[in-house]
């Protein structure tokens, strides 16, 4: 899927599967529940298993582009999130990941922090989702107002 010429869907689907793989390497290894979540991301996105491989391995360059708006970047964080939960373990490093990347994906340094919280909590309770990201998007649209 990744040639030469790259769409900017294609960037911003490569770039995720970037961000999920530094994520996995985190806490210094890639668990085989990472792996595989990463490789549904990625058959989600139509990247083959052995690109998605490629990719973890470091055998194809990850630059990538910031998605365009707030319901990408959930998507984008909420996976980061989902995935750092895959393995029952919950790294410290980990969680600094998912915030700097939150951070990095053009959310507010004020809210990060509550914002992975609250992904991670909604994952851990089994809540949908669409819920979750309805509820974070409200979240986030209620803390972009100005401050009286």
């Amino acid at each position: 899927m990744f040639g030469f010429f790259e769409n900017e869907q294609a960037k911003k689907i490569k770039g995720h599967l970037c961000n999920l793989a530094a994520l996995a390497k985190a806490d210094g290894h890639v668990d085989d529940r990472e792996m595989n979540f990463i490789i549904t991301v990625g058959k989600k996105n139509g990247v083959s298993a052995g690109e998605v491989r490629k990719l973890v391995e470091g055998q194809t360059n990850c630059l990538s582009d910031l998605p365009g708006n707030d319901s990408e970047r959930f998507d984008q964080i909420f996976d980061l999130v989902d995935m750092m939960l895959a393995d029952g373990i919950v790294d410290e490093t980990e969680m600094d990941f998912c915030i700097i990347m939150a951070e990095k994906l053009g959310f507010r340094k004020a809210i990060v922090g509550v914002l992975v919280r609250k992904i991670s909590q909604g994952v851990k309770d089994a809540v949908p989702r669409e819920r979750i990201k309805e509820e974070s998007l409200s979240f986030l649209n209620y803390n972009a107002l100005p401050q009286r």
